[in-house]
Parts: structure tokens; sequence; C-alpha cells
């Protein structure tokens, strides 16, 4: 009789213990999100057909390796919306971001003036045109997107984290008074990751992992024209390092989860495939670049949602755009060139169009890091090409060289992104002093 007491007893323990392993595993982790800011967001598949050409390093392709995606994040306020746009491309000319605006707008009614458009500056991957059919298809699909995005908007809190990357390098060396390409480990760089985790409380997965990082997406480029085993470059489309680095964030937090990429100040900055002067990448070199960076980026979010980061979280959040277009002095002629100033709570993103160098970054950072957390996008709302610093300029290279514009372009972009910076954050007199 004991004995069977004994079982009868033990037997409801388990049962209970069961039933209590299973409210816990059904009770996810949740946090309340007091906020006056929501969001939506959506990703699209974009990758074009196999035998499309990819630009960047021009070279033919037989296939795809992993696919070319869009994200699209909107944020809205009582009193503003605007819309953040991530492409897997080489770049967002100033063409395709009219037709990208337009769709958006009519989708998801965000003004045209608040919608930020930004590439990876990826160089295994399509080239856009209105012409052809599959950029028109890639219209309609992010038009769809931002949609869907619309329609799933909900509260939301921001935390932000930051981690680094030892895979990144710059490019350039001055020798005898002249730049060369040359790997070079003492030259500047941006190691930084930093990353956003805009969460709804929900669960402890995040609704959107915004990741920014500095460095040519070219692992899968041909470099020395020697390296086995691909000495004219990798030959499938491919979203690289960002797309690997995406997909392993996602990977980690599950399908509610949408990671985006944006690229920073990465002109004279590259991967560190040391070759002559450098070399194509292969699977092993997309693993550690994408998954060195997923890594960073998962560290810092997971870290942003701990308690006491949470309880660092603002319930308020100023929403607020301002751009412009001024006009650069050009080696030809003068060239228009758009910016962007986007205010989001604490959080300030600065667009470049085109290619800055790393020191563009430094120094806007520099001159308002005490005011808020700047984020500076390059490749973003159009395309100038190389955008090099006045110093560059005296010891020449491919990027200067390069370059449409002349040095005296710098400082213009400078006091053209710090009067923006005035206008979003509105802590200096003459942004919000009255008026006639």
């Amino acid at each position: 009789m004991r004995v069977f007491r004994g079982f009868v007893l033990l037997l409801v323990s388990s049962v209970l213990m069961a039933g209590a392993k299973r409210l816990l595993a059904d009770e996810p982790f949740q946090f309340r999100v007091e906020s006056n800011l929501s969001a939506g967001v959506a990703k699209v598949d974009i990758t074009p057909p196999i035998d499309t050409p990819v630009v960047g390093h021009v070279r033919p392709t037989n296939g795809v390796r992993d696919p070319i995606r869009a994200g699209v994040l909107l944020l809205a306020n009582q009193q503003t919306r605007a819309a953040i746009v991530t492409l897997d491309l080489i770049s967002a000319s100033s063409e395709m971001v009219a037709a990208l605006r337009d769709v958006i707008a009519e989708n998801a009614e965000i003004p045209r003036e608040n919608i930020l458009v930004a590439a990876s500056h990826n160089h295994s991957g399509p080239g856009w045109s209105r012409e052809s059919a599959w950029s028109r298809e890639m219209v309609a699909k992010i038009g769809a997107a931002s949609g869907v995005a619309a329609k799933e908007m909900r509260p939301v809190s921001i935390g932000y984290g930051e981690d680094r990357i030892d895979f990144n390098i710059n490019r350039r060396k001055v020798i005898n008074g002249r730049a060369v390409v040359r790997l070079d480990p003492e030259g500047p760089c941006d190691h930084r990751v930093k990353v956003l985790r805009i969460d709804d409380g929900r669960t402890l997965e995040p609704m959107t992992v915004l990741m920014h990082a500095v460095c040519h997406p070219c692992v899968f480029t041909w470099g020395d024209k020697l390296t086995p085993p691909h000495p004219n470059g990798f030959p499938k489309i491919s979203a690289d390092f960002p797309g690997e680095a995406q997909t392993f964030v996602e990977t980690v937090y599950g399908p509610k989860t949408r990671a985006m990429f944006l690229q920073g100040c990465a002109g004279d900055i590259r991967p560190n495939l040391p070759g002559v002067p450098y070399r194509c990448g292969n699977e092993a070199d997309i693993k550690w670049t994408g998954r060195s960076l997923g890594c960073a980026v998962v560290r810092a979010a997971d870290h942003s949602v701990i308690r006491e980061e949470l309880a660092k979280r603002k319930t308020i959040y100023p929403l607020k755009c301002a751009s412009s277009v001024i006009q650069l002095p050009g080696k030809k002629e003068q060239l228009a060139c758009e910016m962007q100033a986007l205010r989001v709570g604490e959080f300030l993103f600065l667009t470049i169009p085109g290619e800055p160098m790393v020191e563009f970054g430094f120094q806007i950072e520099k001159a308002i890091a005490d005011r808020a957390t700047p984020i500076v996008v390059g490749y973003a709302n159009g395309n100038l090409g190389y955008i090099c610093t006045a110093e560059s300029h005296k010891f020449g290279g491919y990027e200067p060289n390069s370059s449409p514009l002349l040095p005296e372009a710098e400082s213009l972009i400078l006091e053209e992104l710090s009067r923006l910076a005035d206008k979003v954050l509105a802590d200096v007199f003459e942004s919000f002093k009255p008026t006639k």
C-alpha cells in the first residue's frame, strides 16, 4: 500500500511539474512598451534572374548564392511619418530613389521628403535602370512591402548598443608622397558596429534590428586575378557579407525579426583579404565576415534588452526630417547633392549620396556626438561616386582621381550636414526662433 501511495504521489508530482513547465513555456518573455513611436517593417526578395550581370566589379555569373533583398521600416508619431529603405544593391541612384519614394508615398502615406533610401554598396548584385523589367518589378515589390509594413504599425521602443568587427581595413597607403592601393592596418578605419533594436515588447525577439557598419561589400569580387578558386571573381549573384549578416541575425531571432543593414563611410575601407593588392574571397571568407558582423549585432542587440538597459529606453521619441539639395564644385561642372537628416528620438541619421571616405564619419560625429547618437549613412539618396577629403586630394590615388568632385566639396558637405542636424535637433536658437 505504501509503495502504491508513493507511486501515486510521484505521478501527481510529475504531472504538476510538467504542467508548470508548459505554463512557463507558453508564457513568453514580455516587457511593457510605453511610447509615442510606432513602427512597421517588411522585407522582400528582389533577386534578379540568374543570367543578370552584376555591377561593381563586372563579371559573368551563373547562378544565385543568396538572395538580394530590400527592407522597409516605417516610423510614426503623432506629428510625423518617415521611412528607411535598405537595399542589397551597389547604389541608390537619384532616379531609383525618386521611383521608390513615389510608390512608398502612395502605399504607406509617407511624405516623399521623409523617405531615406540607402544601398549597402554590394558589388555582387544587379544594377538598376528604369528601362529594365527587373527594375520595374523591384520598385513594385518594395511599394507593396511598404503597404504591408503600414498595416503592421504598432507601438515600439528602441534599444541601442555597439560592438566591433575586425575584418575591415583601410585600402590606401601614402608612400613617397602618393597614395597607392595597399591594405594598411595603420590607416584610419571604423571598426564599430552600431545597432538599433526595435521592440514591440511582445516577446524577447525584436521586431527589427538595424545594423550600421563600415566596409565595402566586395568579399566576392576579383582582386589580384591570381588567387584560386575564383581568379575572375565569385561567379554567382550574392548580397555579400551584409546579406550573410542579415541572414545570421534573422536565424538567431526567428522568422518574426527583420534585419536591415546601413552602410557607413566606406569609400576607402574594404575586407582584409591580402593579395596583390587583395584577393577574391570564398565561402570561408564570407562566413567569417558575415558571421563576425552578425555576432557583433546579436551581442549588442541582446545586451540592449537586459533590465538595466530597458530602464534607459525613452517613452517620447521626436521624429523629424529635413533635407536639402546643394550644388558642389565638380571637376567638370557643378553637381547637385541631396543630403538628409532624420531624427528618431536620440538617434540622428545623416545621409551622403555616394562613397564618403571614413574620415567624413569621424568628423561629423565629433561635431555632434554630444547632442545625439550620430549614424552617418553613405550610398543614400543619390550617387555622386567617391566623396573624398580635401587632404586626400593632395596625395591622389584611386578614390580622389575617380571622384567627380573638387577638394572644396568637403567643407560644403560638412557645413550642410551640420545645418540639417541643427534643424532636426532644434537645440540651437536659429532652428526654432519665431519668424514673421
